[in-house]
């Protein structure tokens, strides 16, 4: 993590094959209960209007907009004779004098409205200024609902709302009073009553404890049922009111990834095609001083990740911050996920989100917190992951990991006396020691080069997994208490901080951690000397690689009976003590990654000094 650069570097080659599913273990006898938390008049209120929630699909989701200044809008609409579709939204300051935008809309799959004819409805609205009141209707048919308020906080401080899977519906299996909790359709669907009572109990003390939320970032799995209809799950997802003021980045987590359903409910920025399932890609947008950037981990094609990655950073590069949100927990340390589907892209993007000079990744899946030691690439060559089909074409082989550049089949748990297995284990375990812990003290990093990995429990608590038994040594704390969790995060040009809480039977918010914080300073950038010869500049090489180490267009450069540069490596050597006021020109001749090149150069004290120009070509850019 360092100060950004303009230039990005070039994108990966090759692909690797689609996945969905997560493995199917079972979680704890823990839940969070609606029937015992939250009081019994407010258990008996909901479990009376879940009929009318569970029923009405055509809830508003609110979704960031490409920045700031814009805000998405989706929903469904019935289907009536006579009536088309109006995708239309009405938006302004002034109640009385709403600014009307349109948009698009197109049939809902009734495949998973039970038959029921539906369009989904898309608008962006623009314009939108800080600190601002708005107010906004949704058409429905050309009928227009009742104004909402919406309030704008600062865009220089911004402070957002990250949680992991409410996965609305979990709860299935779960005995509540004499009862056994079900996940039939609709209305019979007692797991998704339950989840949603916990889910909007969540938000609604997170809110009330933490004003002044700009928008949540939900890390996946915002509901079940996987690849099956499940209307009535996102009914009560999005039943929350606070939902209707605050916009949610959603990241597709497996259960969300095999259905239209979530493409249709939620209405992303700048949505790509690349690590597309049939929920939809990556997607980023920009939002205060950060860049967000969100990718479907449940498409195992990393270089289409890098792709994505490239075109966010390409569409902002001097973003103070870059955060990344995955669903599948490379670094996490559940028991269920975290040495198995968690970490099968860890090889992978490791090194992709050094090169980008990636801040922050959030990550979800795993049913337990954590948050992880500054963490950064070895530098060393491994092999690539993921899991393939099983023999029926039905599902994923989850028994076993695939090691691509093998073509090895990896048991993640042998039989007893499979010595063979037991080694093809232990390397796959080995091979995934892929990083390299940055030495800190104390909970605030300044300008660290390693990348901070945050694990989010359960929003709703509609279900818990057990924490893995040996704490992995790149975990600096962790947590399972059984009850819901959500972090608050702060970010501003120069620092990121955030805090975690859980929420107990009794309403009550409780840290469950200390505040961690990154700060940004400037006056500790690598400082590159120039000399400035007939009206053109040259820079100190050295100074140069070491100013753009940990970003997307790092090189590294050293001496071997010349120079050599070798670029997307960090560089490793020292730098020159003192400066030159003066040198001689030269020609230096050099090798990049072992093509022969030349340039105009000057030397001075025994270092060389090249020209914009020539770094132009190693992507970097200086002067700017």
């Amino acid at each position: 993590m360092q100060t950004r650069e303009k230039i990005l570097a070039s994108v990966l080659s090759g692909a690797l094959l689609v996945g969905a599913c997560a493995p199917a273990l079972a979680a704890t006898v823990h839940y969070n209960d609606g029937s015992t938390v939250g009081g019994s008049e407010a258990w008996k209120a909901w479990t009376e209007s879940w009929a009318s929630v569970a029923t009405d699909y055509t809830k508003v989701s609110l979704t960031p907009g490409k920045n700031e200044t814009e805000l998405n809008f989706a929903w469904y609409s019935k289907v009536e004779d006579g009536k088309a579709a109006t995708p239309v939204v009405h938006f302004g300051a002034d109640k009385a004098r709403l600014t009307a935008f349109t948009g698009i809309s197109a049939d809902v799959d009734q495949s998973l409205t039970d038959g029921v004819a539906y369009v989904y409805n898309h608008v962006t609205v623009t314009g939108l200024a800080e600190n601002s009141t708005y107010y906004y209707t949704v058409e429905k048919n050309s009928v227009e609902t009742e104004p909402v308020e919406y309030k704008t906080g600062s865009f220089s401080s911004i402070k957002m709302l990250y949680v992991g899977d409410p996965q609305i519906g979990a709860s299935k299996g779960q005995p509540q009073g004499t009862d056994s909790l079900a996940a039939d359709a609709g209305v019979a669907n007692t797991a998704a009553r339950n989840d949603s009572f916990g889910w909007n109990r969540t938000l609604e003390i997170a809110t009330e404890q933490n004003p002044g939320i700009n928008f949540i970032i939900s890390a996946g799995d915002q509901v079940n049922k996987t690849g099956k209809p499940k209307e009535e799950e996102y009914a009560g997802y999005l039943n929350p009111q606070a939902l209707q003021s605050l916009p949610v980045a959603t990241t597709i987590g497996n259960h969300d990834s095999l259905n239209l359903d979530y493409m249709y409910h939620f209405y992303n920025p700048n949505a790509t095609e690349y690590g597309a399932t049939q929920a939809g890609g990556d997607y980023y947008y920009s939002y205060g001083p950060g860049l967000f950037i969100v990718l479907n981990t449940n498409n195992y094609n990393v270089a289409e990740h890098e792709k994505a990655i490239a075109e966010a950073v390409a569409s902002d590069p001097d973003a103070a911050w870059r955060v990344v949100t995955i669903h599948q927990d490379i670094y996490g340390t559940g028991l269920d996920h975290s040495d198995t589907d968690g970490m099968i892209l860890r090889t992978q993007l490791t090194p992709v989100f050094d090169r980008y000079d990636i801040d922050v990744v959030l990550q979800g899946h795993d049913h337990t917190y954590s948050r992880s030691k500054l963490l950064y690439g070895d530098g060393q060559t491994h092999n690539n992951y993921e899991f393939q089909l099983n023999a029926e074409g039905s599902d994923y082989d989850w028994d076993h990991a695939y090691d691509i550049t093998n073509s090895t089949q990896i048991p993640l748990s042998p039989e007893e006396g499979d010595a063979d297995g037991s080694a093809l284990l232990t390397a796959f375990q080995q091979d995934n020691r892929c990083y390299t812990i940055e030495s800190t003290t104390g909970n605030t990093a300044v300008n660290p080069k390693g990348i901070l990995y945050m694990s989010a429990n359960s929003a709703s608590g509609s279900k818990f997994y057990e924490l893995i038994a040996a704490q992995q040594d790149y975990i600096a704390n962790r947590s399972q208490n059984w009850l819901p969790s959500y972090s608050v995060i702060n970010m501003t040009e120069t620092s990121f901080s955030i805090d975690t809480y859980q929420i107990t039977d009794g309403g009550k918010a409780e840290k469950i951690d200390e505040t961690f914080a990154i700060e940004k300073d400037a006056s500790t950038a690598v400082p590159v000397a120039s000399l400035a010869v007939g009206g053109e500049t040259y820079y100190r090489l050295r100074d140069v690689a070491a100013s753009v180490t940990g970003s997307a267009n790092q090189f590294d450069v050293s001496w071997n009976g010349g120079v050599v540069i070798e670029t997307k490596t960090a560089y490793t050597g020292n730098l020159p003590e003192t400066s030159a006021a003066e040198g001689a020109a030269v020609t230096l001749d050099l090798t990049v990654d072992g093509q022969a090149v030349s340039t105009a150069a000057m030397l001075a004290n025994g270092n060389y000094y090249v020209p914009a120009s020539f770094l132009t070509t190693l992507g970097v850019a200086v002067g700017a």
